[in-house]
């Protein structure tokens, strides 16, 4: 292998990178979007890079990784045309009627349901659905809110990182380095059952109080009732197809996005009345723009060469302890999404971890361990990802409209409860990952 030399292209790329993922961490401090700040550093990455002569603009666009942005888009856009039908408020008061005033069992039926989407639609979807629908839900039982949304994050969370497509830095992973829907589930959807029920069982214990608190009857007038049925209904019959259709996608040597293209092809034309301008104009495309920002930033600093400059220095312990580098890489990249959000660490870490895989080491333990550490870490702190900063937003509205702070979830209420649930999360992984080497060390790529 031959020894990389530090040089002024590696120095102006990684002073971009550090300034802008700075910029996108310190958000709260500064009051500029984080979208703003990675939409600059993509900028200067490829004005700077064509200066010094290591990227430019042609380069910057193979860099972005098309696969994750079309998939996520299109994602977005059939749920935005399933939300005006009424369909998930159904599903929402039906958990409330089912629970029958058994708070507990309407936690659990809730972060199931959110849980299940997720594995679809991706944990930041599912809670934009139905954060909202569960402040309604409590609002019109006189029960306290908090326990539930903390809930449906933390569940989701967890749970979407058992599939290809239930958690960005997932999808990011895969398509980086090829891994099929089929594969991404077999290895971490059962390690993912696991850690969800201990998230399950400590909430049990955690909310212990306030799911004591006796509800009221819910309203029926309340409700709001399926308004477009054919397209409800229509929707849940294309995302079957689509399930069916990620589970053989390397069979039919079909790609995720085309897969999620067809279904929402299949789905504008199943729908009654569907505006498309509506549909797309509900689209996360701020979301959409950070991972593309993301792509380019990280592609003019793999340019550089600076990546694989830092790749050289961590190989030889990956070398000597596969194990526990695994180990040891999921705690980091827990801690560290705990601390940021998980879709730049993820975008940092893939070209170190492919640059090892140039010099013939097997990555596989070491995706997984990524995988697991970036999905269970976001439960930590109230930033660790999308999802949480969505429920915490809401959960702020909703303490204004109501001139009540307590019902805020605060940076030290959301540690005080999450980060134990972290930690645990974590400490199952390691066992299963520990325990079952042979099955997660086996190559899979």
């Amino acid at each position: 292998m031959e020894t990389l030399v530090w040089n002024n292209d590696m120095l102006v790329s990684a002073i971009i990178l550090t300034l802008t993922f700075v910029a996108i961490f310190t958000e709260e401090i500064h009051k500029i979007h984080r979208v703003k700040s990675a939409m600059a550093g993509a900028a200067i990455m490829i004005v700077g890079g064509q200066i010094m002569g290591f990227y430019d603009p042609e380069e910057a666009v193979h860099a972005i990784d098309w696969n994750v942005v079309f998939l996520l888009g299109g994602m977005m856009t059939i749920v935005s045309i399933m939300i005006p039908t009424g369909g998930f408020q159904r599903l929402a008061y039906w958990c409330a009627d089912f629970s029958k005033g058994r708070l507990f069992l309407l936690l659990a039926l809730i972060g199931s349901l959110v849980t299940g989407l997720s594995l679809l639609l991706d944990n930041v979807t599912t809670v934009v659905i139905f954060g909202p629908l569960i402040i309604l839900i409590c609002q019109a039982l006189k029960v306290p809110a908090i326990p539930f949304l903390l809930a449906a994050a933390l569940l989701s969370d967890t749970g979407g990182v058992a599939t290809l497509v239930g958690d960005p830095p997932n999808l990011m992973i895969g398509s980086a380095f090829g891994i099929d829907f089929n594969t991404f589930l077999i290895h971490m959807g059962w390690m993912v059952l696991v850690a969800w029920m201990v998230v399950l069982f400590m909430l049990r214990f955690i909310f212990k109080e306030e799911l004591a608190t006796k509800p009221q009857e819910l309203d029926l007038q309340d409700r709001v009732p399926l308004s477009d049925p054919r397209t409800w209904y229509g929707a849940i019959g294309v995302l079957g197809v689509m399930t069916i259709g990620f589970i053989m996608h390397n069979a039919l040597h079909w790609e995720p996005w085309f897969v999620t293209a067809l279904g929402l092809s299949a789905l504008i034309f199943i729908g009654k009345d569907i505006d498309m301008e509506e549909a797309f104009h509900h689209t996360e495309l701020a979301l959409l723009m950070f991972f593309i920002s993301l792509f380019i930033i990280v592609g003019g600093v793999e340019h550089s060469k600076f990546l694989e400059y830092l790749g050289q220095f961590i190989i030889p312990y990956v070398q000597a302890d596969l194990l526990s580098a695994t180990l040891i890489l999921m705690w980091v990249a827990a801690v560290l999404s705990a601390a940021i959000d998980n879709i730049p660490f993820t975008a940092a870490m893939i070209p170190i971890i492919a640059g090892m895989e140039s010099q013939g080491i097997n990555i596989t333990p070491l995706l997984w361990g990524l995988a697991a550490g970036v999905g269970m870490g976001g439960n930590g702190t109230h930033i660790g990802s999308t999802a949480n900063v969505f429920i915490v937003t809401i959960s702020e509205r909703m303490a204004k409209d109501a001139n009540d702070p307590s019902l805020a979830i605060t940076p030290i209420l959301w540690m005080k409860k999450g980060l134990p649930i972290m930690l645990a999360t974590l400490v199952t992984c390691t066992i299963i990952m520990y325990t079952f080497w042979d099955f997660f060390s086996a190559p899979a790529l």
